[in-house]
């Protein structure tokens, strides 16, 4: 079953790009979250989506949001891309893909391939936005304007 608006974010840990275990906790119901599952480091969408997002991550910031990509790559991996595109956010290890599976992301291309869904969680820790969409280009505007909307309540 997959999370939807209005639904409370589970708790979860993993991997985070350092190497260090991430809770869920220290973010989630803290402030307001973009948490961002792709399919795969140094692809050509997915960089561009982590890409988009790092140019305007202090729009984010400034709107008091944080913003936290997901995949199946592991830590070394995600060290690679972070340090290569310059990415100011973490990057989590999904590896078992059981923060995929508690969110309920979708596979593409027949099953073939991680999904690509953008979720944008309030400072309570409610999901205000679900976006599923293989297209990576759509993903920032989609959540900049959820997280504004948020911010302006």
């Amino acid at each position: 079953m997959a999370l939807a608006i209005g639904d409370q974010v589970p708790q979860f840990k993993t991997t985070d790009t350092n190497g260090n275990v991430f809770d869920s906790t220290t973010i989630v119901g803290k402030k307001p979250l973009v948490l961002y599952f792709y399919p795969k480091d140094n692809t050509p969408g997915c960089t561009a989506q982590a890409c988009s997002f790092r140019d305007q991550y202090e729009d984010f910031l400034d709107l008091g949001a944080e913003v936290i990509g997901v995949s199946g790559d592991d830590f070394a991996s995600h060290q690679k891309f972070t340090s290569q595109y310059r990415l100011p956010f973490l990057l989590l290890s999904d590896t078992n893909r059981k923060i995929r599976k508690l969110f309920g992301v979708p596979t593409a291309l027949l099953g073939m391939l991680p999904g690509r869904v953008t979720y944008v969680i309030d400072s309570n820790g409610i999901i205000q936005m679900v976006f599923n969409s293989m297209l990576a280009g759509q993903h920032l505007s989609k959540a900049l304007a959820a997280v504004k909307k948020i911010a302006a309540q």
